[in-house]
C-alpha cells in the first residue's frame, strides 16, 4: 500500500485533480504545452503525478485563455492559477530542513525582513572592523577589497551561507524526486538528460504551444520567455564570475580588483547588466499582466525575490563604479548583505522553481522516452 502523501490533505490538490479530469476528457489544449502531453499519459493523478505537473507548468496561461470551461463557466477551470499555488505548497513542503519552507511561503515581508537584516549585519561588521580613516578613504590596487572587510571574513560568510544553499536544495531535490515519483518509465539515462538539458536552456515550454505565452491577455507574446533569459543568463553570468575570480585568486595569485577589461569583470559585468534588465522588466509584466489567472497571494514573495535580486545586480555595477572611491566599502558590505540573504533564502523562496521545475522537465523527458513519443 502506498504511504500517505504529504500534500494529500490539501484543498489546492484537490482542485487540481477536478482541475485535471476535466482537462483530460477534454483535451483541447493537448499541444499547448509540456502538461497535456504529460496528462494525457496518466489516466488518474496522485498527489505526487499532480505535484509533477504543477511544476512542469511554465504558467504560459495559453490554457486559460483557450478554455471553454474557465469563469464565469460553472466548472472554473483556472489551472494557471490553480497549479501556481500548488508549486509554492510544494516549495514548502519538500524544503529542508523540515518547515522551513512554510516560514516563507506566500510572505515576501519574511525575505524582506531577513534581507535588511543581513544588510545591517554587514554594515556593522564593516564598521566594526575598520577604523573610519580606512573605511572611508579610496582604496586601490590589488587587496582592495580585503583591506576593507577581511578575506578570511568575506570566505566564512559568503561560503558558510552558499554551503548551507546547497545542502539545503540538494536535499529539497530529493525530496521531491522521491515525492513525484511513480512505478515504470525509462532508465534516467543520457537521451532523457539531453532531452530535459535543451529544455531548460533554451525555455522551450515558455514559448506556449509555439507562438509566444499569454502574459498580458488573450494574445502571444514572448516578452517572458525573454527576460527569463536575460535574468537566467544573467545569473549565471555572474556565478562565473565569482568563479573565475576565486580560480584567480586561489590558483594564479592575481588579486582583485581586476582591470576592467579582465574575464571576471567583464562576466559580472554583462551579468549584471542582464540580471537587473530580466527582473526588472519581469516585476513590470507581473503588474500589467491579466490578473484572473494570477495567484495573487502569492506575489508578495514573488516581487521580493525579483527585487532582491535586481538589487544584487545594481549594487554589483554600482560597486564597479566606485571600487576606487571612498564609496566602495559602504557598498561593498551593501552588496555582500543583499548575496547573504539571497543565499539563504534561496531554498525557500521563488527562486527553487528552477530546481523543481528541471527535475520536472528531467522527469518528462524520461516519460516520453518510455512512451516513445519523444
Amino acid at each position: 500500500m502506498a504511504l500517505p502523501h504529504p500534500l494529500d490533505a490539501s484543498d489546492t490538490v484537490a482542485e487540481a485533480r477536478r482541475h485535471m479530469a476535466v482537462c483530460n476528457a477534454c483535451r483541447y489544449c493537448e499541444g499547448y504545452c509540456a502538461v497535456f502531453p504529460a496528462m494525457t499519459l496518466r489516466r488518474e493523478f496522485s498527489t505526487g503525478d499532480l505535484t509533477h505537473l504543477a511544476n512542469l507548468c511554465h504558467n504560459c496561461k495559453g490554457c486559460y485563455h483557450a478554455c471553454q470551461y474557465a469563469p464565469p463557466h460553472a466548472f472554473g477551470i483556472n489551472l494557471p492559477q490553480t497549479f501556481a499555488t500548488l508549486r509554492q505548497e510544494s516549495y514548502a513542503e519538500y524544503a529542508w530542513p523540515a518547515g522551513a519552507g512554510r516560514l516563507f511561503a506566500r510572505n515576501g515581508t519574511i525575505l524582506s525582513l531577513l534581507t535588511a537584516a543581513l544588510v545591517a549585519l554587514a554594515l556593522v561588521l564593516t564598521a566594526a572592523i575598520q577604523d573610519p580613516a580606512v573605511l572611508w578613504a579610496p582604496q586601490t590596487g590589488p587587496g582592495a577589497f580585503y583591506r576593507i572587510m577581511p578575506l578570511w571574513l568575506l570566505n566564512g560568510l559568503a561560503g558558510s551561507t552558499f554551503l548551507f544553499a546547497l545542502l539545503a536544495l540538494t536535499m529539497g531535490a530529493i525530496r521531491y524526486w522521491r515525492g513525484t515519483g511513480r512505478s515504470g518509465g525509462a532508465p534516467l539515462a543520457g537521451p532523457a538528460v539531453l532531452d530535459a538539458t535543451v529544455d531548460i536552456l533554451a525555455l522551450r515550454n515558455l514559448g506556449g504551444g509555439g507562438h509566444g505565452c499569454n502574459d498580458f491577455d488573450e494574445g502571444f507574446s514572448t516578452a517572458r520567455r525573454w527576460l527569463h533569459h536575460a535574468m537566467f543568463y544573467g545569473f549565471l553570468l555572474c556565478f562565473a564570475a565569482t568563479t573565475t575570480g576565486a580560480i584567480y585568486h586561489n590558483l594564479l595569485g592575481w588579486i582583485s580588483p581586476h582591470p576592467f577589461w579582465s574575464l571576471p569583470v567583464q562576466l559580472g559585468t554583462w551579468g549584471g547588466v542582464l540580471l537587473c534588465l530580466g527582473t526588472a522588466g519581469l516585476a513590470w509584466v507581473k503588474t500589467v499582466t491579466d490578473p484572473a489567472p494570477v495567484a495573487r497571494q502569492l506575489m508578495g514573495g514573488e516581487y521580493a525575490i525579483l527585487a532582491l535580486l535586481f538589487l544584487i545586480g545594481a549594487t554589483g555595477l554600482l560597486l564597479l563604479a566606485v571600487r576606487h572611491t571612498g564609496a566602495m566599502g559602504l557598498l561593498l558590505a551593501i552588496h555582500l548583505g543583499l548575496v547573504l540573504a539571497f543565499f539563504l533564502a534561496l531554498p525557500y523562496s521563488k527562486m527553487v522553481h528552477g530546481l523543481y521545475r528541471g527535475l520536472a522537465l528531467l522527469r518528462n523527458a524520461r516519460e516520453r522516452r518510455a512512451a516513445g513519443t519523444a
